[in-house]
């Protein structure tokens, strides 16, 4: 177990290492998944300490979301100052991911069907 670990920490900061050294607008956590799913896919299996290692941390994926609500108490004038834009980018976003999302399911039901 403590090597999948190790593999997610490892994926994670190669992640960090190419988004730094590309200067890609990626977060390096984004880059570090697809290298995790390229060598899944390599592989061609799920090992069953990864699953176990996995569903440890989803289990508390709740406490990863603490320092963001810190931030966003640390920001809050920030916030209060702008809160226009940021509604409507949230707005925004919001309905477009729901279209996005309705229009890919009809997509993919007819090709079902």
């Amino acid at each position: 177990m403590l090597y999948w670990i190790t593999m997610l920490l490892l994926c994670q900061w190669l992640g960090e290492l190419a988004a730094t050294a590309s200067g890609l607008p990626v977060p390096g956590p984004v880059i570090g998944m697809i290298l995790l799913l390229a060598f899944l896919l390599w592989r061609g299996e799920e090992p069953p300490d990864l699953a176990r290692v996995a569903d440890g941390l989803l289990n508390h994926l709740a406490l990863l979301f603490v320092p963001a609500g810190v931030g966003v108490v640390a920001h809050l004038a920030l916030l209060q100052a702008q809160w226009q834009p940021i509604a409507a980018a949230l707005l925004v976003s919001t309905v477009a991911t729901v279209l996005v999302t309705g229009w890919v399911m009809q997509r993919l039901m007819r090709k079902r069907d």
